[in-house]
C-alpha cells in the first residue's frame, strides 16, 4: 500500500455516514499487555499517530470501564490536528463506571453507558441500555442507542473483552489491527473469540496492509468484504 492509499483509508473513516471501526495494537505473537499488565507501550510512535488520527475521523471513542482503570487514556486527539471525539465509556458489569482522564472539561462530549442508567461520575450525560439476558450487553443496541445520540461514526479502541465482543457480535465494519515488531511470550492476548469448529467458519476480509518507518505494520480488515474466495477441501490441513 502506498502513502496516497493510507490517506485514502483514513478519509473515507471520516467520509462515511455511518461506520464502527475497531482499533487494537499487538506484538507479532497477538499480545497486547505482558503477564504483569504492562502495556504502554508496545507499538511505535506512528501507531500512536495513526490512533490519533482515526480518532480525528470519527464521532465517538468507545471503551470499556476496565481499560478506564487499568490504563486512564486520555481519549483526544493530540499527535496530529482534528477535533476530540465524544468519549464514551460503557460498564456492562454494572458495577460502576471510574472516573480519570477521559472526564476532562474540554468541551467533548463525555457519555457513559450504563445497564442501570446511572453513573457515579460528572459526566455530561448517562444512557441505559437493557442487557440482553445471555450477555452482559449487546453491541448492536449500543451501536444504535449511539446512532440515535448523533454518534454514528465510532471508534472502538478497547479493551480486548469490548473489541472482541463487537467483532462476535458482527458489529464492526472495519478493524484496524497494528503489529509491533516485537515477541512478548506470555500476557494479555488481543481478541478473545468464539470458538470455531471448522476453519472454512474464520472470517476471511479483504485486507490492505501499510508498512510505518519504524518497524509496525498496520492491517486494515474490511469486514464487510470477503477475500476472493478459493475452493478448500474439508480434510484437516488441506491447503487450496
Amino acid at each position: 500500500m502506498t502513502d496516497h492509499d493510507y490517506e485514502q483509508i483514513l478519509a473515507a473513516v471520516g467520509r462515511a455516514d455511518r461506520i464502527v471501526l475497531g482499533q487494537i495494537g499487538q506484538s507479532l505473537d497477538g499480545r497486547i499487555a505482558t503477564a504483569s499488565g504492562e502495556s504502554k507501550y508496545i507499538n511505535g510512535q506512528a501507531a500512536l499517530a495513526h490512533l490519533h488520527r482515526l480518532r480525528a475521523s470519527v464521532d465517538a471513542v468507545l471503551i470499556g470501564a476496565g481499560t478506564v482503570l487499568a490504563d486512564d487514556p486520555q481519549l483526544t486527539v493530540r499527535f496530529c490536528d482534528g477535533k476530540n471525539p465524544a468519549r464514551i465509556v460503557i460498564d456492562p458489569s454494572g458495577r460502576g463506571i471510574p472516573g480519570g482522564r477521559w472526564l476532562a472539561p474540554d468541551g467533548a462530549l463525555r457519555l457513559a453507558l450504563s445497564p442501570t442508567g446511572k453513573a457515579p461520575v460528572e459526566c455530561d450525560e448517562v444512557l441505559a441500555f437493557e442487557p440482553p439476558g445471555d450477555a452482559p450487553f449487546d453491541p448492536r443496541q449500543i451501536v444504535q442507542l449511539l446512532a440515535e445520540r448523533g454518534l454514528r461514526r465510532v471508534l472502538v479502541e478497547g479493551g480486548s473483552r469490548l473489541l472482541s465482543a463487537f467483532l462476535d457480535a458482527d458489529a464492526l465494519d472495519r478493524l484496524h489491527v497494528m503489529i509491533a515488531p516485537v515477541i512478548i511470550g506470555s500476557g494479555g492476548i488481543g481478541l478473545d473469540l468464539a470458538p470455531l469448529a471448522r476453519l472454512a467458519d474464520a472470517r476471511r476480509p479483504r485486507v490492505q496492509t501499510f508498512a510505518f518507518g519504524d518497524g509496525d505494520i498496520l492491517f486494515d480488515c474490511d469486514l464487510r468484504s470477503n477475500a476472493a474466495q478459493t475452493d478448500q477441501s474439508t480434510e484437516p490441513g488441506a491447503k487450496p
